[in-house]
């Protein structure tokens, strides 16, 4: 009998993992709450580390599309303080994949979409709830009342994860408020603009908040806001005249990426489940990603979430008649791995938003960028 194996959950970790899957010759069905894959913008650029993205789009067989699609010049980074001095700037070796190239977030699921059977993919179904069937499997209820039914569910469906409620009750922490806008065709529109963040990412660091940019393929740039702003109610920062006198003092050619915005901004809480958050394994039912494991944002989140889909894929394949073994060796090495990753994305995420900020991050980009250094 084909064991039916269930994904909630269309985003990066949960389409790599279906396209592993099917690389294995097993079927899997992905279920994604929205009505079609360009229903809304897919947010910024990621960049892929070699050990864990790249790893598992080479696993997926995708590793050569992705470098043809991917930007090895996105890696270049910029940090200033807030009167504009640079602190640090990174370049990359031109035409190098071996560090971490950027990729826009719509490109990957783009490119992982087309790499599907056209009805893996079931859209307009955000699941609700989901029950233990009495002959085993699971019974899904989605929002608009369908039901459908599988042997193994899978929960890729991220920071508001319904299927993490069947293993955990695990309680989010508050990180910090984020705030997004766009600044579209920004080389002939605003070539200053363009030239100060370049073809990668700028941070400009200050006391508790941080304004940043970031170069998209489409030619746009994603500007955000990071703050340390728990208990004001987002709608304090949907103004540009309040942001702007967030950052009253900085440099007028950093707080410009703000004026320049086209869109309004969008502000939203950040959260992250605590460090070395585990579960006990439950037959027929596991996590991947930020269901599994929320971490601050700061570069690992969709790197980890495509890893476990890989090494998940690869237990089940290992062991197609006894799924359960394979699910629970896959959650002990993911645990193992996630701990010290989770650790250390909650130190740099509090670090970028301290008081001392500038100096500590310049510390951290010279000590990783310095091969020599032991300590």
């Amino acid at each position: 009998m084909t064991t039916r194996i269930a994904i909630a959950g269309g985003g990066l970790g949960g389409l790599t993992l279906a396209r592993i899957l099917h690389r294995h010759g097993i079927d899997a069905v992905v279920y994604d709450r929205e009505a079609n894959r360009s229903a809304r913008l897919q947010g910024g650029s990621l960049d892929l580390h070699p050990e864990s993205g790249q790893r598992a789009l080479d696993e997926a067989g995708l590793g050569g599309r992705f470098r043809s699609a991917a930007r090895p010049e996105g890696e270049e980074h910029r940090i200033l303080d807030p009167t504009g001095r640079t602190l640090v700037h990174h370049v990359p070796r031109p035409g190098s994949f071996s560090g971490r190239p950027e990729i826009d977030r719509g490109a990957l699921r783009d490119l992982l979409l087309d790499s599907l059977p056209g009805d893996t993919v079931v859209w307009r179904h955000r699941l609700v709830a989901a029950e233990r069937r009495l002959d085993a499997g699971w019974e899904l209820t989605f929002h608009d009342g369908q039901r459908a039914g599988c042997d193994i569910l899978i929960g890729a469906d991220g920071a508001r994860s319904v299927v993490r409620s069947l293993l955990t009750d695990v309680e989010m922490s508050y990180v910090s408020t984020v705030v997004e806008l766009n600044v579209e065709d920004v080389d002939r529109r605003h070539p200053d603009l363009a030239e100060l963040v370049g073809p990668g990412n700028l941070w400009c660091v200050g006391v508790n908040q941080i304004l940043s940019a970031q170069r998209l393929g489409d030619g746009s740039l994603r500007v955000g806001i990071s703050l340390r702003a728990e208990g004001q109610p987002l709608d304090t920062y949907r103004s540009k005249p309040a942001l702007l006198d967030i950052f009253a003092g900085w440099a007028p050619r950093v707080t410009a990426l703000i004026e320049a915005a086209d869109s309004p901004p969008t502000p939203r809480l950040i959260e992250a489940m605590p460090t070395g958050t585990r579960w006990a394994s439950r037959p027929g039912v596991t996590l991947i990603g930020d269901a599994a494991h929320l971490m601050p944002p700061v570069g690992e989140g969709a790197n980890q979430a495509m890893l476990d889909a890989a090494e998940l894929a690869g237990h089940l394949a290992a062991n197609p008649t006894d799924a359960n073994t394979a699910i629970r060796a896959y959650e002990e090495s993911m645990f193992a791995r996630i701990h010290p990753i989770a650790d250390m994305s909650a130190r740099v995420q509090a670090m970028m938003l301290s008081p001392t900020a500038a100096e500590d991050i310049v510390r951290f980009f010279t000590r990783a960028e310095d091969p020599a250094r032991e300590d």
